[in-house]
């Protein structure tokens, strides 16, 4: 997905709270201290490569370099180029500073789950994108949860994190603040 149907999926979507969502979970990503610290692992049957690409993008176009995400493997073949050869021991080594991306659209197998508990106890942030299931949204300090049934899909919701995370932060207008400082002020209105 380019960037100009990134923007019209956003504008599609606008009053339903996605585009908001997305990117406090593309900041979440950002604070990721160093290159190398962001760690993007799925399940068995579902490795996120087409995530992996985009935030590898994102990382060079933003000029953050702790976007480029390791991606790690269940089963990394012995001949891969070093970057396609990180298996699941690198989430062992997770500490803080680092973050623990899973992506699972389906159940997370419990070997994974052992795993993220353990990256937890040694102090990476966990982050999870999944299909709302309640055993990794547990372990997670963070989680979007993508349902079936929900206005995006599990891939665009990929596409909307990973354009959210390579975004700067916006500050809003000055019309946006006094309209949330009149509507705080004021509450809703009852005609009588």
């Amino acid at each position: 997905m380019d960037p100009g149907s990134v923007a019209l999926l956003r504008e599609l979507i606008a009053e339903t709270g996605w585009v908001e969502r997305t990117r406090e979970f593309g900041l979440a990503l950002r604070a990721t201290r160093s290159p190398g610290g962001l760690l993007l692992v799925g399940t068995p049957d579902e490795e996120p490569w087409h995530l992996t690409a985009h935030l590898d993008d994102e990382a060079r176009l933003s000029g953050l370099p702790q976007l480029a995400p390791t991606l790690v493997r269940w089963e990394p073949p012995a001949g891969a180029p070093p970057h396609l050869r990180v298996g699941l021991d690198r989430i062992h080594r997770a500490g803080r500073g680092e973050t623990l991306f899973v992506v699972a659209e389906h159940q997370a197998p419990v070997p994974l789950l052992e795993r993220v508990d353990d990256a937890r106890r040694t102090g990476a942030t966990i982050l999870a994108l999944d299909g709302g299931h309640t055993e990794l949204a547990g372990l997670a300090h963070d989680t979007i949860a993508v349902p079936a049934s929900g206005p995006v899909t599990f891939d665009a919701a990929q596409h909307l994190v990973s354009a959210a995370a390579g975004e700067l932060p916006q500050r809003p207008g000055l019309r946006e603040r006094l309209a949330r400082l009149l509507e705080r002020v004021s509450g809703p209105h009852v005609n009588d």
